[in-house]
């Protein structure tokens, strides 16, 4: 089934031009169709269909998708009126960008970024449990037993937490591990360990299903994702 969308409303999802600007522009014969001036700016156009305006080629995209690999001091939001925000990072976006999901604001690494509403919620919706896989930084020495509390499932409080897995790289005065979860509740992993005696100082998350961060990406930059990426998203084991 072709998905159609009106040209005015493409163009300012797309950060081209406001509906105002386009209906302007298309007075004046600025806005070509597949080659051919459109005759008004409500004309519906497809995925398919070149656009030029002001000279400028376009090519409409009903979804995008990307990699950012956000840098603390950023908040996972669209908007805000005194904090930049991580759709803040994408030069020249569309719209209608949200990230897919959060990260606190000290929180670093993968961050999917796009306007595909159906994928977001399949890959944050409890029943799915996508993994995340983080790699952390915690004061003291993390205790052998740990490994096994998260595996078990922790209880902190009233909450009970979903069974995560735990691999501990270094174990000093300041300690490295990886964690893979697979839920996303408020602080989750910094409440994990806190309730097990370790504060974590550094946070980032390395994957989320099967796309990985992508290691030459650093940090505040973006990149669309790659059309394996995207299947990777899609269609996990």
């Amino acid at each position: 089934m072709t998905d159609y969308i009106r040209l005015d409303k493409a163009l300012s999802n797309m950060g081209a031009a406001s509906r105002k600007e386009v209906k302007e522009a298309v007075k004046k014969g600025k806005i070509l169709v597949n080659g051919i001036p459109a005759k008004s700016s409500d004309i519906k156009i497809t995925a398919a269909d070149e656009l030029i305006i002001n000279g400028i080629l376009l090519k409409y995209k009903k979804y995008e998708y990307y990699m950012l690999n956000k840098p603390a001091g950023v908040i996972s939001a669209t908007t805000d009126s005194k904090e930049q925000t991580v759709t803040d990072l994408i030069s020249g976006k569309r719209k209608d960008l949200f990230p897919v999901g959060r990260l606190d604001k000290d929180t670093v690494g993968l961050l999917i970024i796009t306007n595909d509403g159906a994928l977001a919620h399949d890959l944050l919706s409890p029943v799915k449990h996508v993994k995340k896989t983080y790699f952390v930084r915690v004061e003291g020495r993390i205790q052998t037993e740990t490994e096994n509390i998260f595996s078990a499932g922790i209880r902190i409080g009233s909450e009970q937490f979903q069974p995560a897995e735990l691999v501990i790289l270094k174990n000093d005065e300041v300690s490295e591990a990886e964690i893979t979860i697979y839920e996303g509740k408020f602080h989750q992993i910094k409440r994990m360990f806190e309730a097990v005696g370790n504060r974590v100082i550094f946070l980032k998350r390395l994957s989320m299903g099967n796309l990985r961060l992508d290691d030459s990406l650093p940090e505040g930059d973006y990149r669309e994702l790659s059309e394996e990426e995207l299947q990777q998203l899609k269609y996990r084991q």
